[in-house]
C-alpha cells in the first residue's frame, strides 16, 4: 500500500506542532527583553490536570490596561520551570516557549511525564526580570487508584464593577484543594458605568473598580477586559493555589447569547465575529489545553473530561454553544421562541448529549456535571422582572431536560452530582424524575454555586424571597450571600461545604460556613453533613 506523501499538508502540520512547542522560527524573537515594568502582573494559574501532568500558563503584561498590555508587537522567549518543592531545588521538567502577539503574548505548556497525586510548583522567566510568582497545582490520581479524598473548588460570577474578589482570597486558602471547577462569567462585557466601586483600598493598593472602556466587541477589547480582570490580587491568589478547570457561559461574550444569536438581534454573520474575537481571547486567558485552541471553522469544542482515579469523573460541559433559541418570557426584548413555535430544543446539542452519555457508562464511584445554569425545576418569585421562570435555564429548555433526566435514569446510579452557578445565589436540590412532579423520585442531585461578586453584598434571605422556599420543595437551601463552595468526595460520601462572605464592597469581609450538606452514594438528595 503507498502513501503519497503530501509536501504543503506536511507543513502545514509541522507549522502548527512547531507553533504549539515554541520552535517556530520568528524573525522578530525579542532576545533581550527591555521591558517597560515587571511583566508578569497578571499572575500565573495551572489547569486540568491529569496523572502525569497539567497546563501552566502566563501572559505577559507589564502594563496591563495599555495598548498591547503594553508589550511590542514581537515574539518573547520565556522559560519554564516545575519543580517538586517550593523552593525549586528540585527542578523536574524545565524548557521554553515562545509569547507570541498574535496570542496576546500568553502562554500555554503541557507539562507530562510527572508522577500522580502530588504537588509540584511552576514559575516562568524571562530576560533581564525577576521570575513570576510561584504556582502551586497537583496532578491527578492513577487511573487505577480510589483515591478517599477529592477536593474540588466551585466559582464564578465575578463582575468586577460589582464588588471585590475577596471569597477568591478564602478560597486559596482552602486546604488540599485538587481543583476549582470555574462555571464560567469569568469577565462582563459590559461598559464601565457610574455607581460601580471605584477606588477601592484593598492589599495596600488604590484600586478602581470600573470597566475600562464602553462595551467589548473586539478582540483587543476582550483582551484588555481581561487584563483588568486577571490583575485583581485576589483572583491571581486563587488560579496560583491550585488548577482550574475552566468553562464560560454568556458574559465571557454577551449575555444571554445562544448559538448563532445574541439578545440584541445582530445578523448571525455579524455576531460571529465577536464570538470568535471571544473565544480567542477566552483561550489565551485561560490556563486549558491546546485541543482548546480555537479555529476559525469550529470555534472551540469545550466539553471535556478529567478522571480523579476511579473516585470521580469530571464531565465539563458547553451550555451555551449549541443550544437553541431562548424562549419567549415576560419583558424580552432579545429574540425568542414561543411555546406554540418552540421547535427542536437543545441545551447541548446532539452530540454532545451522545458524548455525555457515553462517559457516564464507566465505573467510577462519583460523575460531576460540571456546567453553568441550573437543571432543577426552580419556581421565583411572581415579582420577578422576567416572571417565575427562568427561560436562560434548562427550565426553558423541557424537551432538552426530559432528554438528560432520561439519560440519568438509564445510565445513572444514584451518583450524579451536577454543579452549577449563574444566578447569584447558592442552591441545592435535587432533579426531579417526573417534570413537574417536584417530588418524584429524584435522578441526581444539584449544588448551585453563588457568585464572587455579581449581586454586591446580598443578605441571607433577600426581599421578596421570604416564600421561595416553601415553593420548592425539592430543594434544601437558599442563600444570598457571595462565596463559594468546596466538594469533599469519597467512594460513599459527597460532602459540600457552603461558604458565604458577608460583604463585598469594602476589603476584608469574613467568611462564614453557611451549611455543611452531605450525599450519599446511590441515594440522590440532601442531608445535613
Amino acid at each position: 500500500m503507498s502513501t503519497r506523501f503530501d509536501r504543503r499538508t506536511f507543513l502545514q502540520a509541522a507549522g502548527r506542532l512547531a507553533l504549539f512547542a515554541g520552535l517556530a522560527p520568528a524573525a522578530r524573537v525579542w532576545a533581550s527583553a527591555p521591558f517597560p515594568a515587571y511583566p508578569f502582573l497578571l499572575g500565573v494559574a495551572s489547569g486540568d490536570p491529569v496523572p502525569d501532568g497539567f497546563v501552566i500558563w502566563t501572559r505577559l503584561a507589564p502594563r496591563p490596561l495599555d495598548e498591547h498590555a503594553g508589550m511590542p508587537m514581537v515574539a518573547v522567549p520565556v522559560r519554564w520551570e516545575v519543580a517538586e518543592d517550593e523552593a525549586f531545588a528540585t527542578v523536574v521538567r524545565r524548557g521554553e516557549a515562545i509569547a507570541r502577539p498574535e496570542l496576546g503574548h500568553s502562554i500555554h505548556v503541557d507539562v507530562q511525564g510527572l508522577r500522580p497525586r502530588r504537588p509540584y510548583w511552576y514559575r516562568f522567566h524571562v530576560a533581564g526580570q525577576p521570575p513570576s510568582p510561584v504556582g502551586t497545582v497537583r496532578t491527578a490520581p492513577a487511573a487505577a487508584d480510589s483515591p478517599e479524598r477529592i477536593r474540588i473548588g466551585v466559582a464564578g460570577c465575578q463582575h468586577h464593577e460589582a464588588g471585590l474578589f475577596t471569597a477568591y482570597r478564602h478560597l486559596s486558602k482552602e486546604q488540599d484543594l485538587d481543583a476549582v471547577f470555574h462555571y464560567g462569567d469569568y469577565i462582563y462585557e459590559g461598559a464601565g458605568k457610574e455607581g460601580a466601586l471605584s477606588f477601592v483600598e484593598t492589599h495596600g493598593r488604590r484600586v478602581d473598580r470600573r470597566h475600562v472602556g464602553g462595551e467589548i466587541y473586539t478582540l483587543d477589547d476582550y483582551r484588555r477586559r481581561y487584563a483588568q480582570y486577571k490583575s485583581d490580587p485576589d483572583l491571581q491568589a486563587a488560579h496560583a493555589a491550585t488548577a482550574f478547570l475552566s468553562t464560560w457561559d454568556d458574559h465571557e461574550f454577551d449575555n444571554n447569547w445562544a448559538a448563532a444569536l445574541d439578545q440584541d438581534g445582530t445578523p448571525p454573520e455579524v455576531f460571529a465575529l465577536r464570538k470568535f474575537a471571544a473565544m480567542q481571547a477566552w483561550y489565551e486567558n485561560m490556563p486549558v489545553r491546546r485541543a482548546l485552541f480555537p479555529s476559525p471553522q469550529g470555534g472551540i469544542t469545550l466539553y471535556r473530561r478529567l478522571d480523579y482515579g476511579r473516585t470521580l469523573r469530571v464531565h465539563l460541559l458547553d451550555t451555551r454553544q449549541y443550544r437553541s433559541k431562548q424562549r419567549c418570557e415576560r419583558g424580552t426584548t432579545r429574540p425568542c421562541r414561543t411555546d406554540a413555535l418552540a421547535g427542536p430544543e437543545h441545551m447541548l446539542g446532539s452530540a454532545q448529549e451522545q458524548w455525555l452519555g457515553a462517559g457516564l457508562d464507566s465505573g467510577v464511584h462519583w460523575h460531576l456535571l460540571a456546567q453553568q445554569v441550573m437543571v432543577m425545576p426552580y419556581a421565583y418569585p411572581d415579582s420577578r422582572k422576567s416572571g417565575p421562570t427562568n427561560t436562560d435555564s434548562w427550565s426553558g429548555y423541557p424537551a432538552a431536560r426530559a432528554r438528560l433526566v432520561d439519560t440519568l435514569r438509564e445510565r445513572g446510579q444514584g451518583n450524579v452530582v451536577v454543579a452549577t452557578g449563574d444566578v447569584h445565589k447558592h442552591h441545592a436540590g435535587v432533579i426531579p424524575s417526573v417534570d413537574g412532579d417536584l417530588l418524584s423520585t429524584p435522578v441526581a442531585t444539584e449544588f448551585v454555586t453563588t457568585s464572587i461578586a455579581s449581586g454586591g453584598d446580598g443578605s441571607d434571605i433577600p426581599s421578596g424571597w421570604e416564600h421561595v422556599s416553601s415553593e420548592n420543595p425539592h430543594t434544601h437551601l437558599l442563600n444570598d450571600r457571595r462565596g463559594y463552595q468546596v466538594f469533599d468526595i469519597g467512594p460513599r460520601l459527597w460532602r459540600t461545604e457552603v461558604i458565604g462572605v458577608d460583604k463585598v464592597s469594602v476589603p476584608g469581609g469574613t467568611k462564614t460556613v453557611i451549611a455543611r450538606l452531605a450525599v450519599e452514594h446511590g441515594k440522590p438528595g440532601i442531608q445535613p453533613a
